[in-house]
């Protein structure tokens, strides 16, 4: 009896030891737990508003992009690829005595013409075509584009003015600047509502300064047996550079 009492306690003993050592280690993280909440709490939270503002710079043009051909018309393949090649070559020769820039050969065709009747098609003759762009100072555009026809161009296909590149690229800086200075704008007027005030910018994102698109002739002009007799008067106006400027401020 004596030996079984003794087990008992020492039982009991292990089980309070055990229960006290418990309580200690949850009581002690529980501890720990609860002197970190206010150093979270303390931590200051982060506001910011996000703007984006816009900003456009328009520039004069100087620079026309043409693109001219010729089209020939006849009864067999050889004739009127002959005479296309004659006529081309005379007006690239033109085309390079003025000094055009970026002079290239952007089609050259030849297509037959068919006749459907009686259910049948029946080549009935064919369509040569040489077509050219080159870029020229636009108070030049006019003069050379009669001489073109002069020439032998049939084609003015498409004319589209632009900007120097130095000049786009200065008018991108001043875009940018008004899209910062519009961003800031709207920032100030939000925050003065609300009698905040910003403190500082934490990111900021160039959304693009996106450069102008060639503005065209608003119709294809087509000048076969046309009589260069006249100056054919060109007005190049303005093109719009574009910018977008993301800012997020701490208030």
């Amino acid at each position: 009896m004596t030996r079984i009492k003794s087990m008992s306690q020492g039982v009991s003993r292990g089980v309070a030891t055990s229960l006290l050592s418990w309580t200690l280690l949850t009581g002690g993280a529980m501890l720990g737990l609860t002197s970190t909440l206010p150093a979270m709490a303390q931590e200051p939270l982060l506001r910011t508003l996000t703007v984006t503002g816009q900003g456009s710079e328009s520039i004069a043009t100087s620079l026309a992009q043409v693109e001219l051909g010729v089209e020939v018309q006849g009864r067999t393949a050889e004739q009127v690829q002959r005479q296309a090649a004659q006529q081309a070559a005379a007006v690239v020769e033109l085309l390079q005595a003025r000094g055009v820039q970026k002079l290239q050969t952007t089609g050259i065709r030849l297509t037959p013409q068919y006749d459907y009747q009686n259910g049948r098609p029946e080549a009935v003759g064919y369509v040569a075509s040489n077509t050219v762009s080159f870029r020229v100072p636009n108070d030049q555009v006019g003069t050379l584009l009669d001489d073109a026809v002069a020439a032998g161009a049939t084609q003015i296909l498409n004319v589209a003015f632009a900007a120097e590149d130095s000049a786009i690229a200065a008018a991108r800086q001043v875009a940018l600047q008004e899209a910062t200075a519009d961003a800031q704008q709207q920032a100030n007027a939000v925050l003065s509502a609300l009698n905040l005030g910003p403190q500082e910018v934490v990111s900021i994102q160039i959304n693009g300064a996106n450069p102008p698109i060639p503005v065209p002739l608003p119709a294809r002009a087509q000048l076969a047996n046309a009589e260069a007799d006249f100056k054919t008067p060109v007005i190049g106006g303005e093109q719009t550079v574009e910018a977008s400027v993301t800012l997020q401020i701490r208030y």
